[in-house]
Parts: C-alpha cells; sequence; structure tokens
C-alpha cells in the first residue's frame, strides 16, 4: 500500500515551464548562468496507488532517448522535493510524465539541469510549496553536481552561483533589455561529463586572473546595465582554450561572431553551442551569415535560432 501522503495526491496534476540556460558565459566557469527563452513544459500526473513506475512521453528534443525510470532527471528532482518535503515514501508512487521539450540535449543549454529543476518545482507544487528557493537550489545542485544551469533555470535572469560549507547561495538579477543571443547549435553533441575530463587540475595563476577580473567587472557592468562588458566576460583562459582540442571548430566560430559585431561570444556551457550577444539587429544578421560560414568552412553542420535572454525562472503554469 502507498504511504498515507502519495495516496493523498492520487490524480493530481501539475504543469511546469523551465527554461534553457547557458552557464559560465565564458569566464564565469561553473558559477554564471543565464536563462534562455527557450523551454521544455512538463505535464506531471501523480497515480499513487500504483508501483507501475514511470509513464514517459515525450515530444520534441529527447523523444525515444531519455530514460523512462526513476532514473529520468525530472523524476529525480520530483522525487527529491517530496523526500526532503515529506520524507519516504516517493518510491511507491507512479508518476505519467509527458514532455513538449525545445532544449536540445547535450549541446551546454542545460537541458539536464532544466529537467532536474522541472522535477523539484513540480514536487513542491504537490506538497503546497514547502521548500523555499533556497532549499530546491540544494537538491539540483546535489543532483547535477554544480549550481550555474539550476540557479538560472530557477531563478531566471542572469544568476550568480556558489557552493558554501552551508549550502547553496545564488544571487540574480535581470538581464538588460534588449540583449539577444545567437545561438549556433550544432549537430554534434558534446556530453558534459567528456568534456570536463579534457580540463587540467591545475591552471597557470595568470589565467584564474584573468578569469577572476574578467567576472568581476562583468557582472559588476551587467548589474548596472552596461552590455560592453560582454567582450571582457566572454573571454575565457580556465576551460575553452582545452576543450578546443576536442571541439576543433570553437575558436573559428567565436573569432568570426565577434568579427561579424558581437559584443561578446563564448561556447556554452560545456557546448557544442556557440553563443553570441548583440543588441543591433545588422549585428544579429551579420553573426548569423558569420555562423554559416565558418560551419560551411568546418564541416560543422548545424543550426542558428536568435533568441532572448528569459528574467523568469521555471514556474508551475497549471496545478489541479
Amino acid at each position: 500500500m502507498a504511504s498515507s501522503w502519495i495516496a493523498e495526491l492520487d490524480g493530481r496534476r501539475v504543469v511546469v515551464d523551465v527554461p534553457a540556460t547557458t552557464a559560465n558565459l565564458g569566464a564565469g566557469y561553473d558559477c554564471l548562468g543565464m536563462a534562455l527563452d527557450l523551454d521544455n513544459r512538463v505535464e506531471l500526473e501523480v497515480r499513487g496507488w500504483s508501483r507501475d513506475g514511470v509513464e514517459l512521453t515525450v515530444e520534441g528534443e529527447g523523444a525515444g532517448e531519455l530514460a523512462a525510470d526513476r532514473s529520468n532527471r525530472f523524476v529525480r528532482g520530483l522525487e527529491a522535493a517530496l523526500t526532503e518535503a515529506r520524507g519516504e515514501g516517493a518510491a511507491d508512487a507512479a508518476w505519467r510524465v509527458t514532455m513538449k521539450n525545445r532544449i536540445p540535449l547535450m549541446r551546454g543549454l542545460g537541458s539536464s539541469a532544466a529537467a532536474t529543476v522541472g522535477g523539484l518545482v513540480a514536487g513542491n507544487a504537490l506538497v503546497g510549496g514547502a521548500l523555499e528557493p533556497k532549499d530546491l537550489l540544494r537538491l539540483a545542485t546535489e543532483i547535477e553536481g554544480h549550481p550555474d544551469n539550476a540557479a538560472a533555470a530557477l531563478l531566471g535572469g542572469l544568476a550568480a552561483s556558489v557552493v558554501t560549507t552551508g549550502g547553496v547561495e545564488a544571487i540574480r538579477f535581470d538581464v538588460p533589455r534588449g540583449l539577444r543571443a545567437v545561438l549556433f547549435v550544432p549537430e554534434l553533441r558534446l556530453p558534459t561529463d567528456e568534456m570536463r575530463r579534457v580540463l587540467p587540475s591545475k591552471v597557470p595563476l595568470g589565467d584564474a586572473v584573468a578569469n577572476l577580473s574578467r567576472v568581476a567587472v562583468g557582472i559588476a557592468g551587467l548589474a548596472t546595465g552596461r552590455l560592453d562588458v560582454l567582450r571582457w566576460l566572454t573571454e575565457d583562459r580556465l576551460h575553452e582554450p582545452y576543450r578546443a582540442a576536442v571541439f576543433p571548430q570553437l575558436p573559428r566560430l567565436v573569432a568570426d561572431a565577434r568579427a561579424a559585431g558581437a559584443i561578446g561570444a563564448c561556447l556554452s556551457g560545456a557546448g557544442s553551442t556557440v553563443i553570441a550577444f548583440s543588441d543591433s539587429l545588422a549585428a544579429i544578421a551579420a553573426i548569423e551569415g558569420a555562423f554559416r560560414a565558418a560551419a560551411a568552412d568546418t564541416d560543422l553542420p548545424g543550426r542558428i535560432e536568435v533568441i532572448a535572454p528569459r528574467n523568469a525562472g521555471a514556474a508551475v503554469v497549471a496545478s489541479a
């Protein structure tokens, strides 16, 4: 028999909307993330008296690929929130999950974090919002291993986060209006774990200082509405040079986007998406052309999307 609190949820339905994210923004390795106006929408139905597991339907990105069991990141987030709020018993339930996904997998746009955060937010809705955002961020970080994408997906806007001995802290602010992100999304998939393995365990002091100064100036500038600081913030010396060894098209794509008028350009998360920023329609068109030419010259098929940053984080859009 199901736990009593699970039985009480039988038949409940929750729909959540979660944004894509771009992590690092160049120099802010593992500590910066920005939400993007590209989303996944997930509908959850609780089947409280069944232990049949997970019934999963996926439309769009990840169809036929995502795990239809309790290892699914959405389900892990869901059950983590319920366990945190109500204790053991989540494994007694079955879940019917329907996903309409627009965030591509393994392209550096936070698909894993979006799933985890979506599950946490849905689970929290089921228990009446018993958990605070700081609790959800801590749980997301425990599942994801780092808070950059999770903080931006949960809170929206541009989020700076840090793991401390007492948990995870994040501060967010709205992205200045008018900024647009031009994404080149290759067909190439680059799993985050593999892209982390190419990074060195130690880096030169000068490279660390260069990144620290760019993050300091970049965040201070963006928080006061200055977009021009993206030219420095998106310059990285800690991870992109090493990741270029397995993604050799990266330096060309970044350099050509900058030459075409991008305020700044960098690898999105662990890749393979390359993101360029602009507040000019003319520059956006030039960046698109530069991406197409660089991709053709380097035999890297992919697509281009122009989207805005999103200042709203994950949200419950329906609950019954």
